[in-house]
């Protein structure tokens, strides 16, 4: 083959040589827009939302009694999942009693809770993070 002058041999691994950055390109091209892809329809939970952490930290507080979570039953059958408690009633009506220190008659053995400001409005907004209709 090379010996008798035909260089299709040559040719093809000069070929092969100045194709591989081309293809580690098109690999590293690939690779991003996947990645774009999978962070752009992953399932997001807004539990692992960074501005609900706080705020999951502070219902976590509760979870002896209700299902602070998406999902799941409250421990206590009598106290409501905190992801329905906007179909009770406005969760902005929560804000004054969480800051003075709320106290809920008809809960026999619920703790009084009183957050600061900030707390309060963490803890709302993980609620509205949650609610499910």
């Amino acid at each position: 083959m090379l010996w008798r002058g035909d260089n299709s041999a040559v040719v093809a691994v000069q070929h092969r040589r100045d194709t591989l950055p081309m293809r580690i390109v098109l690999a590293a091209i690939s690779l991003v827009l996947a990645s774009f892809l999978l962070l752009a329809f992953a399932p997001r939970t807004s539990e692992a939302a960074p501005n609900t952490v706080a705020g999951r930290h502070i219902a976590q507080r509760c979870k002896a009694c209700h299902s602070v979570g998406v999902k799941g039953a409250s421990p206590n059958p009598a106290a409501p999942p905190f992801r329905t408690l906007a179909q009770r009633y406005p969760l902005e009506n929560l804000q004054e009693g969480l800051a003075e220190g709320l106290i809920v008659g008809h809960a026999k053995g619920m703790p009084r809770v009183k957050l600061t400001p900030a707390q309060v409005e963490d803890f709302l907004r993980y609620l509205k993070a949650i609610q499910r209709n």
